[in-house]
């Protein structure tokens, strides 16, 4: 073997790694002895290391790691796809270090128009709750193919049904992550931003059993429109009428500004509205501020203490994630956290 990296001792870990002390063969790629300097090691000397080391215990060259095995000891945000009758779709998983194959809960976000898992990941801030909290993340990706600004094509009738069109799609790649993964029974929740919004609505209103709660920002009720046209009506006015299931209620939790000038607030009742069904419940409306926004917040439960429904009007806010970050795009750090309010009411439900 001939070392092409004569600053990093590729040698001296193979040995280490051979003997099996594989913390000082890291700490020989780094250069981290002989009194070197420590410096990562440039990715051809790790590279070459693989390589060499492959050879000398007579195993092949280790191939890009398997989609969705989980694996102590860190973090990882990874892509993964679901094929079905209605399409394909990609989506990427974040799994927090903390996983070990113990069941944790799962949330399914969903992004707006023109974002991505990515984008939609640094917006929210999901992923660093989700390793702070230790709950599993999936963020399924509308096809530029399916629509030209990646909406959920939510105001199709066709993507509002159950095990049909895009909502067989998402209730897919749900079910697939919980195959993979370890899920806590009855702790699986779908939240989105706008049109994302609307689709998170749709799978609450068509797969009950499969999502424990629903978060709604900035979005609309399922059935809100039937087309594209009675869609962009739907977002400019509110729904002209909005189907619900009576005495039946979805958990909801639902962050709206009132100055939203893509999605009028007038959606955030409706959605309300249609989660609650024709429960009785009793409701607190509780005034505050936060980072500089002020919000009334709308509670409704059925017993002291657990809510089944909360309404955030987030008074002088637009179209964006409220409190959330710069990385991301259709984010306003102004205002309570989303992110963090969606958590507080899922986990607080009953199993």
């Amino acid at each position: 073997m001939i070392n092409r990296f004569p600053a990093i001792d590729v040698q001296g870990a193979l040995r280490l790694t051979r003997q099996g002390r594989l913390k000082d063969a890291v700490a020989a790629l780094r250069g981290k002895n002989a009194g070197m300097p420590v410096v990562p090691a440039p990715a051809e000397a790790i590279a070459q290391f693989v390589h060499d080391a492959a050879r000398l215990f007579k195993t092949p060259q280790p191939a890009q790691p398997e989609v969705l095995r989980p694996a102590p000891g860190g973090s990882r945000f990874e892509t993964g796809s679901f094929t079905n009758a209605a399409g394909t779709r990609n989506y990427k998983i974040f799994v927090p270090g903390s996983y070990l194959g113990q069941p944790m809960p799962l949330l399914v976000m969903l992004h707006g128009c023109t974002q991505s898992p990515d984008d939609f990941a640094a917006g929210t801030g999901m992923n660093d709750l989700a390793e702070e909290q230790g709950f599993l993340v999936a963020y399924p990706e509308q096809a530029r193919a399916a629509n030209i600004s990646k909406c959920w094509n939510w105001f199709n009738a066709g993507n509002q049904r159950r095990d049909q069109g895009e909502a067989s799609l998402i209730a897919g790649i749900t079910r697939q992550i919980m195959r993979d993964f370890a899920v806590l029974p009855g702790r699986v929740f779908v939240a989105g931003l706008s049109a994302g919004g609307a689709a998170a609505a749709i799978m609450g209103s068509a797969y009950p059993e499969l999502y424990a709660g629903i978060g709604v920002h900035s979005g609309l009720a399922c059935g809100a429109a039937s087309d594209m046209g009675s869609g962009l009506a739907a977002m400019k006015q509110g729904a002209t009428a909005v189907p619900g299931e009576p005495g039946k209620t979805v958990p909801t939790i639902v962050f709206h500004g009132d100055r939203d000038k893509t999605v009028n607030i007038a959606n955030a009742e409706q959605v309300i509205a249609q989660s609650r069904g024709k429960a009785a419940l009793r409701s607190a409306v509780i005034e505050g501020e936060a980072a500089g926004r002020r919000y009334t917040r709308t509670v409704f439960s059925a017993k002291p203490g657990q809510a089944l429904l909360e309404e955030w009007v987030l008074h002088d806010a637009g179209h964006a994630w409220s409190g959330g970050k710069a990385a991301g795009s259709f984010t306003d750090p102004h205002g309570p956290d989303a992110s963090r309010e969606m958590l507080r009411f899922f986990f607080q439900l009953p199993d």
